[in-house]
């Protein structure tokens, strides 16, 4: 999934670039992502994903990518995103099991 957040899903936009004498070209909006690695308390390893500033951001406001996870309906989530909740969900449940 080239250019998309895999936390936000914000991709890109298009739009115009508009001059001084009001000619139009189109242009596209890109967000600003980054390959990252966060730290997964649950899983014990970090998780490398590709995510936007504002993802980072909302992680981190969240307290970490396991709690971010957690607490989010899986109809806002990515798919990448689900399938990292159900690694995380299950890595959880076998250590409240131990």
């Amino acid at each position: 999934m080239a250019r998309r957040c895999s936390i936000t899903g914000k991709g890109v936009l298009t739009g115009n670039n508009v001059s001084h004498a009001n000619n139009k070209s189109r242009r596209r909006f890109l967000p600003n992502l980054q390959d990252t690695s966060v730290l997964s308390d649950a899983l014990n390893q970090m998780v490398r994903i590709k995510v936007s500033t504002r993802g980072l951001k909302t992680i981190e406001h969240n307290g970490g990518l396991d709690a971010y996870l957690t607490t989010t309906n899986d109809s806002r989530l990515t798919d990448e995103s689900r399938r990292l909740k159900r690694r995380v969900e299950k890595a959880l449940a076998a250590k409240a099991e131990a």
